[in-house]
């Protein structure tokens, strides 16, 4: 059997991996095994925290969500809970932006909530 020589596909596949790497701290981008090592991790990294995005907006639109209604002598669970009583289906993300850009508005929706409730 033939001897292989693997030069332009052993090149392709590190230069892959190295413009990967690219803007990587010291050994980590100029070595091949630290940037594939690096690479590899990071990619791990990248997958887990599109995950963890998702989990961090919404912890920061209930935080506001519950500010605005604190300032309406409400907590956000009752509050939650009146939505869904009242039939509004408005989300976090909207209820958050108008809570901040919006008080107004965000008091009528607090206001129909109560009413819900009562």
């Amino acid at each position: 059997m033939p001897r292989v020589k693997t030069g332009v596909v052993r090149r392709r596949r590190h230069k892959k991996m190295m413009k990967l790497a690219k803007g990587f701290y010291s050994g980590r981008r100029k070595h091949f095994r630290k940037a594939k090592e690096q690479v590899e991790r990071s990619l791990v990294y990248a997958y887990r925290d599109r995950k963890q995005k998702k989990r961090e907006f919404r912890k920061l639109w209930i935080i506001r969500i519950n500010a605005a209604c604190r300032l309406n002598d409400m907590n956000y669970s009752t509050f939650m809970h009146g939505l869904k009583k009242s039939g509004i289906e408005l989300d976090r993300k909207i209820l958050a932006d108008m809570a901040m850009n919006n008080p107004a508005h965000f008091t009528k929706i607090v206001e129909q909530a109560k009413a819900a409730l009562a």
